[in-house]
């Protein structure tokens, strides 16, 4: 009876301990989520690209009520950009998906829905990403090459999905933290400011769709600032597939990535 005992004790806490050690392979690659580890360890991922390039990057969208405000400011500005598309709200407005690509645009794949992938099994996240991929490449005829996860929290189960989707991983090197109740102009252009840097990508949101309701405008409104900024710097901005993120990187390229000039933030 003492060895059947022990039996299924030990036979309980083997699916414990087995649990234990897949749940921590799901969530292991979250802690890239934190911008001090991500950027340190992980350059590309953070979409660290070439000297002299800054690439510009928006999530959310594409949202009638806002997106072709920010259209129309790229195109006065003459820059081309990445949208990372939701795949919910592409199917809704597909007509915004046709005129991002016929302004010069990069499409990407931002996720079906803004669910954190943490919560959510292999099955259903390669689906979430692959759905979305091929509504985009239905829509706008381009197949998507970049992959930003909601939130920006990969899980095992989300890269391995975007491995075999042919998706590169790419997060942000600086944001505005434009989805806030509080975000101004002079908010999201002192947070960017903070972190801007030659080579590397920033990120704001064309779409309140998972923001506070109107906060698009305060990004907006930075928008013009930020390019004018990039330009005085000497920097070309641009979309994720001019920056150089999702080439392989090699030793002596990370040694020539040290990106000088960062900007100074401003009171």
């Amino acid at each position: 009876m003492g060895w059947r005992a022990e039996e299924r004790v030990h036979a309980r806490a083997v699916p414990a301990t087995t649990l234990g050690a897949a749940l921590a392979a799901q969530v292991a690659p979250a802690v890239t989520a934190l911008p001090g580890i991500r950027l340190r360890f992980f350059p590309r991922l953070s979409g660290r690209g070439v000297p002299g390039h800054v690439a510009l990057t928006f999530d959310d969208g594409p949202d009638p009520a806002s997106t072709p405000h920010f259209l129309e400011t790229l195109a006065a500005y003459r820059t081309r950009a990445t949208f990372f598309l939701l795949g919910s709200m592409l199917n809704r407005a597909p007509e915004l998906g046709l005129d991002l690509v016929a302004a010069g645009h990069e499409v990407a794949v931002h996720g079906w829905s803004h669910h954190n992938l943490l919560l959510r099994g292999p099955h259903a996240t390669y689906r979430d990403l692959a759905r979305t991929q091929e509504l985009i490449r239905a829509v706008t005829g381009r197949p998507p090459r970049f992959f930003r996860p909601p939130y920006g929290v990969f899980s095992a189960a989300a890269l391995m999905a975007a491995r075999r989707l042919g998706l590169t991983p790419v997060l942000w090197t600086c944001w505005g933290r434009d989805w806030t109740r509080t975000a101004t102009r002079s908010s999201v252009l002192r947070t960017l400011r903070s972190g801007l840097t030659d080579g590397g990508t920033v990120l704001l949101h064309d779409s309140d769709c998972t923001s506070a309701p109107g906060a698009w405008r305060a990004s907006l409104a930075a928008l013009p600032h930020l390019l004018d900024e990039c330009r005085r710097r000497g920097w070309r901005v641009g979309p994720l597939g001019e920056h150089g993120a999702g080439r392989r990187e090699t030793p002596a390229r990370r040694a020539r990535s040290g990106f000088p000039g960062r900007l100074e933030a401003s009171g």
